[in-house]
């Protein structure tokens, strides 16, 4: 169960600009080092929009606006570099994009076949660890697959895949993590509740759960460092944040799991200057915000003398509904503590300011 604090201490969760939209919204992304936001998905047609945003005199202004063949279901920034501003797309037709922001006519990089079904989640991560290593994107779809893409190279780096002769489940989030050093792995997450992590330096299974329950999103709280902390939100009403510093080899990883939202769980995102706070999106229009609080050890020994896990405590600062419909995509400002963009399902999109997060 996660604590409550007392109303008088919570953050205040503050609407800036508030927006009705012509298309339905898959993803929202701010641009690193800017007041401007991408906001992309698929209009009526089933084509494709992406629209640049930009905060000027406390408004919202659309800088430029384009329409793709396929609708967009998800996006990120985070392979491309800050003077490169570039992002990449997944597709409703499975296929991977590349977008230099100041030249949106036609991609930088494009793998049309990337995958055989819509690709449900992307995420991307930059040159880290020793040497810098390259910008990788994963990418996950409903053909079962989970890609890590270098867009220097036309084919996938790798590509892990389901086991022949088994069920093909429908892969709905991945997320880079443990990139230090030579080290880099990625989690995904699945319509049967699977959780597998892949360890891509030794290209094998590190560890895999079931969390009883479809996957809507996985996020560890900082990917370019050792795991430390995993959110996996479910179907249901559930999430469970893990704690990756220790594994035993019985017990995985220790947990703690969280009722929220009376509906299903469609986010979690760590504010980038404090990993032990983030924000949920629910499926009844509503967003939490959570701290997380360490236990005293964060290990103790088994009978065995084996380390395991021990795991803290969950508490929820603040929540509010604002839609009937769910919030589908969420992300704050890698820039201003607290500014935050999200869209729902009734096709709005809006700029929201959380404040007091620096006491947390």
């Amino acid at each position: 169960m996660a604590a409550t604090i007392e109303s008088q201490n919570a953050p205040m969760i503050i609407e800036h600009q508030h927006e009705q939209l012509s298309y339905t919204p898959c993803e929202t992304r701010w641009v690193p080092c800017s007041a401007r936001f991408v906001c992309a998905g698929i209009n009526p047609k089933a084509k494709g929009m992406m629209q640049i945003y930009e905060l000027r005199s406390g408004k919202m202004n659309v800088v430029d606006e384009r329409q793709r063949p396929q609708g967009i279901k998800c996006s990120t920034f985070g392979a491309s570099s800050f003077e490169q501003r570039s992002v990449a797309t997944g597709d409703y037709g499975g296929g991977l994009a590349v977008w230099d922001l100041e030249r949106l006519d036609a991609p930088t990089f494009a793998a049309p076949k990337a995958h055989g079904l819509i690709i449900n989640a992307i995420d991307g991560i930059g040159g880290l660890g020793i040497g810098g290593g390259a910008p990788e994107i994963a990418t996950g779809s409903r053909d079962g697959k989970v890609r890590v893409w270098d867009p220097r190279v036309q084919d996938p780096v790798v590509s892990l895949e389901p086991v022949e002769g088994q069920p093909v489940r429908d892969c709905w989030s991945v997320a880079f993590g443990n990139s230090v050093d030579n080290e880099r792995a990625v989690v995904a997450g699945y319509d049967n509740g699977d959780v597998k992590l892949f360890d891509l330096r030794t290209n094998s299974m590190r560890w895999e759960t079931n969390a009883n329950n479809g996957v809507t999103c996985v996020e560890f709280d900082r990917p370019d460092i050792e795991m430390n902390k995993l959110v996996v939100t479910t179907l249901e009403s559930k999430f469970r944040v893990f704690d990756m510093r220790t594994h035993h080899p019985d017990e995985g990883f220790a947990h703690v799991a969280v009722k929220a939202h009376k509906a299903t769980v469609w986010l979690a995102k760590h504010l980038p200057q404090n990993r032990d706070v983030w924000m949920t999106g629910g499926g009844n229009g509503g967003f939490n915000l959570y701290t997380y609080h360490y236990p005293k050890k964060r290990f103790t020994k088994a009978m065995n003398d084996i380390p395991v896990g021990v795991v803290g405590e969950v508490e929820l600062l603040n929540s509010r509904i604002i839609s009937s419909q769910p919030i589908v995509t969420f992300d704050w400002s890698p820039d201003r503590e607290g500014l935050a963009v999200l869209a729902c399902l009734d096709q709005t999109l809006r700029v929201y300011i959380c404040t007091k997060l620096d006491k947390f």
